[in-house]
């Protein structure tokens, strides 16, 4: 099964966000060019307090006209130095911003694609595809704008806070001191946020993974006249994230407007304070109002402070919820030294004392001390009824699970010994039911081996017979397939299986009710093309149509996750087992004769 490290749910709010950093370090010249950008904006910012004071205290009288001309000349200057690198500042942070989800959101897919199936049997695909989509965009506000914003504020708050100091020790003391009763119920509060955030994200997950179900099952919806009542279902799910994300926005709201008041209401205290020293003659106006600026910049800076780290906490629940998927560790893995198989490849297939049961269903056993043996170039069939076992042994074959006791060996080497995409290169999967892409027909098929050449896919269409259905589409091999390939056929979908298996042209080849859906004329003219391809090729094929079958080297019937019965159709037919049970019920006519034949 795989591993979920969903992480300790008491961190520190903002640390969530450590595992994005190496995202942003990938670009150091941008982070740089934004911190020089800010200094620089920053700088500019803090000399208009002290220019406003030399101007009150200097150039109100008869002799100052030309000092203030002067100083209003070099506040222009000073403004349009503050616009160029703030733009420039903004710049440089929304696109690292831009650049660093772009990255974390194909860091996370390819991470989802490495996972085994067990990761996904436990999972609900629209709950991922949210934490793709909505969590990222989260992300994304904090990388972008929300980092801008703190920075500014926070390069903003150290120097006005540097120059209040200097301004006015005394009254610098009084403000400063407050800064921490200020700040801690802000830490404390931000918390609260961040848990408010991630049960909002969490509903709204939800409500995406019922709406991705609904809308891939719309035509049984609305065959079943449940359009209603899954509207009203996906409407309490909205509700519900609703909620959630309103009792956030309630915290964060608390936590900027009682950043903002305590801020303000402590500078305003001070200034009041001053005013009494100006009164006294101890302090000038223009060391008052000079003092006056540098507070608000340093009240602004915290207001703001305490609305961006509301924000901060709200994207460290998305970034804690993705972190869990980057954390999952594959329990299917590439050993650290993969062994080699051989070549040319042989097509051996070993299964020795193998038992296994499903994650999500520990309790039951899908295989029993199974053991059995494939020949190169052997046609091995595996019947049985549902539950059988017979699509367990492709999925421990392929290596999407790995067997709790017992060996699978192809060609002689454990499959536990090598490297997963090595081991699916030598085996080809026509599947019961082929997942079709919204692409090209051309790509459905090249998916099977994406370098081929358009002829080599015209070529394997054809062998699966569904070159002519093709070529009669609009754009024939253009033809842009519906989801799920919705606008074919059943039996238009599998022969495009068909078609990509043997284009991938695999030495083992794994059928599981390769024609189950096609009409009679489609099904000969398939089993032609198989009878050929699996010359000198290795194929296991899982089969309800006993029928199709018939021509097999060796059926294995199957029960329970055992092997009960061995040999030929026409000598199990005689023995009068399990498999001549089975053909009796699909072989007797309308008569009651059965025809064993």
């Amino acid at each position: 099964m795989a591993e979920q490290n969903t992480g300790p749910r008491a961190k520190a709010p903002l640390s969530a966000l450590k595992p994005l950093i190496p995202y942003a370090l990938a670009y150091k010249g941008r982070i740089v060019a934004a911190l020089a950008a800010l200094t620089v904006a920053s700088g500019a910012t803090l000399v208009i307090p002290n220019a406003a004071r030399r101007i009150i205290d200097f150039g109100f009288s008869e002799t100052g006209r030309a000092f203030i001309d002067a100083y209003f000349g070099v506040m222009f200057v000073v403004i349009g130095v503050l616009a160029l690198a703030s733009a420039f500042r903004y710049y440089c942070v929304i696109t690292l911003g831009e650049r660093v989800v772009a990255d974390l959101r194909a860091a996370v897919f390819r991470h989802l694609t490495s996972l085994d199936p067990a990761f996904f049997d436990q999972s609900k695909s629209g709950e991922l595809v949210s934490r793709l989509t909505a969590d990222t965009t989260q992300v994304k506000a904090a990388f972008g704008v929300s980092i801008s914003i703190a920075l500014r504020n926070i390069f903003l708050f150290i120097g006005a806070a540097v120059m209040m100091v200097k301004t006015s020790p005394k009254l610098s003391g009084l403000v400063l001191f407050a800064i921490p009763v200020i700040v801690l119920p802000l830490i404390m509060s931000g918390r609260a946020v961040r848990k408010r955030s991630r049960a909002a994200q969490d509903r709204l997950a939800d409500a995406s993974a019922y709406a991705a179900e609904a809308v891939g099952a719309v035509r049984t919806m609305q065959a079943f006249g449940m359009e209603g009542a899954t509207a009203s279902h996906f409407a309490g799910a909205a509700e519900e994230a609703f909620e959630a994300a309103r009792l956030s926005t309630t915290m964060r709201a608390y936590l900027t407007g009682g950043g903002i008041f305590l801020v303000s209401a402590s500078v305003i205290g001070v200034l009041w304070y001053g005013a009494q020293d100006v009164l006294a003659g101890t302090m000038t106006a223009g060391t008052l109002s000079q003092f006056l600026l540098y507070a608000v910049f340093v009240a602004s800076s915290l207001g703001q402070l305490s609305e961006v780290y509301g924000e901060l906490a709200q994207a460290a629940g998305a970034a804690e919820r993705l972190g869990e998927i980057l954390a999952a560790k594959p329990a299917i893995a590439a050993p650290e030294n993969p062994k080699p198989l051989p070549k040319p490849p042989l097509g051996t297939i070993t299964f020795e004392n193998v038992s296994f049961s499903y994650p999500t269903r520990p309790e039951l056993r899908a295989l029993s001390d199974l053991s059995l043996n494939v020949a190169p170039g052997e046609r091995v069939a595996l019947v049985g009824s549902s539950g059988a076992g017979k699509s367990t042994v492709f999925q421990l074959l392929l290596r999407f699970y790995d067997p709790e006791a017992g060996r699978i060996l192809v060609d002689g080497v454990p499959v536990s010994e090598i490297d997963p995409a090595a081991l699916r290169q030598r085996l080809a999967l026509v599947p019961q039911e082929p997942t079709i892409f919204a692409t090209t027909v051309l790509e459905n098929i090249r998916y099977g081996r994406p370098e081929a050449s358009e002829e080599e896919v015209r070529h394997a269409a054809t062998l699966a017979s569904a070159d002519g259905f093709i070529s009669a589409m609009p754009e024939g091999y253009r033809t842009v397939i519906g989801e799920r390939g919705v606008t074919l056929s059943g039996g238009q979908r599998q022969r495009i299986a068909i078609a990509r298996a043997i284009l991938k042209d695999a030495p083992i080849l794994l059928l599981d009710e390769a024609t189950s859906a096609l009409d009679a004329e489609s099904e000969r003219k398939v089993q032609e093309a198989f009878d050929r391809l699996m010359e000198g090729r290795t194929t296991l094929v899982i089969a309800h149509r006993l029928a199709t079958i018939r021509s097999a080297d060796r059926i294995l019937v199957m029960d329970q996750g055992r092997i009960v019965e061995e040999g030929t159709h026409d000598t199990l037919f005689a023995n009068g087992g399990l498999y001549a049970r089975l053909a009796r019920l699909q072989f007797t006519d309308a008569e009651g004769r059965v025809a064993a034949e």
